[in-house]
């Protein structure tokens, strides 16, 4: 929104049908553009936008070409969108800025991060010629809720000094956690070892199933509660409105209930604890995925999991 209100305020933002995205808590981007002031012109269809689109869409009114990342769904088959270099050759022909919104806050291509997942990141946009990126601060990039906006100078400073800026921007206490996010993103390496998101994107199978094995033979013992504890593979999501379908092997322990104890009632047990231990129920049995748990965290994990089995079928 504050793009949009220092770069094209009664001005038009050309943008594709195919990238109109609504993101979490109904928040749609043609409301968010008309809150920053403009016009939209969206150009091309759901399914097929082409570079022809959006020069045949370019008049005295335009001032700005978006490209808009689908960070939580995804357009599959008959499908063609317009790759950002062809994008930045247009802007420059008509002296248009192009403002890419990335989504997730990837700084680094994803191979370099050490996790299998293909995701646009600010390094290869500035890299393709786009003049300005804008990205989440938490997600992919791991730090405190934000909007991170990067690229040239000049259109920095103008957004800087819009008089919108004082009123969205960001506290004292969440810059000081922006800081050590980003001081730590700074090599790639580093971040795929130290942020907790990349982490757990990075767990090999072989390391979860050797700790689903560890909790199995712990919770062995609390045979009355359950008629059966099993090691299964399953597919995790990476979450948080990233990455849509895409998906990671991972382990999941099942436990199934001995009547007359519920998969339900044994699911809300678990949340109840102290800490709340949250789980899916998978066919008839609560299934825990030990991708979305911390290697350190395996012991407060099995002594919860032991007390609620332990306790009495009622």
């Amino acid at each position: 929104m504050i793009t949009l209100a220092a770069l094209a305020t009664d001005r038009h933002v050309i943008v594709s049908h195919g990238e109109l995205i609504e993101i979490g808590g109904s928040f749609r981007l043609p409301d968010v553009i008309a809150a920053g002031g403009a016009g939209m012109r969206a150009v091309g269809t759901t399914n097929r936008t082409r570079i022809a689109d959006y020069e045949n869409a370019i008049d005295d009114w335009s001032a700005v070409l978006l490209k808009v990342h689908p960070s939580n769904y995804h357009v599959a088959g008959f499908a063609e969108s317009v790759p950002l270099p062809e994008l930045v050759a247009l802007g420059t022909k008509h002296d248009l800025p192009v403002v890419h919104d990335i989504g997730s806050g990837l700084l680094f291509p994803a191979e370099q991060l050490g996790f299998p997942a293909s995701e646009p990141d600010a390094q290869t946009s500035i890299g393709a010629g786009a003049d300005l990126v804008l990205f989440s601060g938490d997600k992919l990039l791991g730090g405190p809720q934000a909007g991170i906006i990067v690229g040239r100078a000049e259109l920095i400073d103008r957004i800087e000094k819009h008089p919108l800026m004082r009123a969205v921007r960001v506290d004292k206490l969440l810059l000081a956690a922006l800081s050590v996010t980003l001081q730590t993103n700074r090599d790639p390496v580093a971040a795929g070892r130290s942020l907790p998101i990349l982490q757990l994107a990075r767990t090999s199978v072989e390391s979860l199933r050797q700790r689903a094995g560890l909790l199995v033979k712990r919770w062995a013992t609390c045979s009355s509660s359950v008629e059966s504890i099993n090691i299964v593979e399953t597919e995790a999501l990476y979450g948080g409105g990233t990455l849509p379908g895409r998906t990671l092997p991972s382990i999941a322990i099942d436990l199934t209930p001995s009547p007359p104890l519920t998969d339900d009632a044994l699911a809300r047990r678990l949340r109840l604890a102290e800490p709340g231990i949250w789980a899916q129920i998978h066919q008839g049995a609560v299934r825990i995925d030990l991708r979305t748990v911390f290697p350190d965290e395996d012991d407060t994990l099995g002594a919860i999991v032991e007390q609620v089995l332990s306790a009495r079928n009622t």
